[in-house]
């Protein structure tokens, strides 16, 4: 079955990268000239999605406005005869069809996919976590549908981390299908050493079959006291089986102050318009340290 929706959870307080989010939500943070939550999005969109629901909290309409037409703005560009930024502010608002719902109270990852379950219906859907832009010529979520549709079972990004970060994520136990494919049969959130299955882990992308909903209705609070969708993703594995994919990609953690630095170096020294003068000033800086 064709994945059609997406969801993105939004809602995080950015609590990482204050005081920078303390009055722009840190999904609005750019990335040299766009916002991170476009790349999210048009990541998406490239994947074959057709909808998507982005999860918000208060203070949050930044982002739908993002997203938005906005009238003024484009006539007084069309005045000034700029067309390529004319047609690129307004193609924003045609990327897919977007909605938004606010999560009241910030109860976990799990409890913000919960809110999403009247959008997704009965159809199989991709999460994309807002916290994580991912960049490469084959677009992460699409690689997790291509195998979701091939196995027919919940799949996640996965990737090799070290053994300090993965007590910060989660561990998945995994044994190899193909290629950069695997089994998934049992995973835990933040786990004590001695729970380490491996140190892979689930970073930024799954694609989830819509019974993930009733596995949430029954889920204990876990980690922080939050509703956690490792916790439900973790019975989907251990009775229906996951698929991990060691997805082709760059990560760039949006919620971390060197994820940020790291994604607008990256992606400045590739930019069309900046990217040869950025990389001299790159290299005058190098010399002085």
């Amino acid at each position: 079955m064709k994945i059609k929706k997406a969801v993105i959870p939004a809602a995080g307080l950015g609590t990482r990268v204050l005081p920078a989010s303390k009055a722009m939500p840190k999904e609005m943070l750019p990335i040299v000239d766009k916002p991170a939550i476009q790349y999210i999005v048009e990541e998406a969109v490239k994947s074959g999605i057709e909808d998507i629901m982005i999860i918000t909290s208060r203070g949050k309409t930044t982002v739908e406005d993002h997203f938005d037409r906005a009238p003024e703005l484009e006539e007084r560009l069309l005045r000034a005869g700029k067309m390529e930024a004319y047609d690129e502010i307004v193609s924003i608002s045609k990327l897919a069809n977007i909605s938004y719902i606010r999560q009241k109270e910030t109860k976990g990852l799990g409890h913000a996919i919960l809110c999403a379950r009247a959008f997704v219906g009965n159809e199989p859907f991709a999460v994309l976590y807002g916290d994580d832009v991912i960049l490469g010529d084959d677009p992460v979520c699409r690689q997790l549908c291509e195998a979701y549709e091939t196995y027919g079972r919940g799949t996640v990004g996965i990737k090799q981390v070290s053994f300090e970060d993965i007590q910060k994520y989660s561990s998945m136990q995994i044994e190899p299908l193909t290629g950069n494919l695997y089994r998934i049969d049992d995973m835990v959130e933040k786990p004590r050493p001695e729970q380490i299955m491996s140190l892979y882990s689930i970073l930024g992308r799954c694609v989830l079959p819509p019974e993930i909903f009733d596995i949430l209705d029954h889920t204990p609070p876990g980690a922080c006291g939050e509703l956690q969708l490792t916790d439900a993703m973790k019975e989907l594995a251990r009775t229906q089986g996951m698929i991990g994919v060691d997805f082709v990609g760059t990560r760039y953690d949006m919620g971390n102050k060197l994820g940020i630095l790291k994604a607008i170096v990256e992606v400045g020294l590739q930019h069309h318009e900046v990217g040869d003068s950025f990389r001299e000033y790159l290299r005058e800086v190098c010399r002085t340290l």
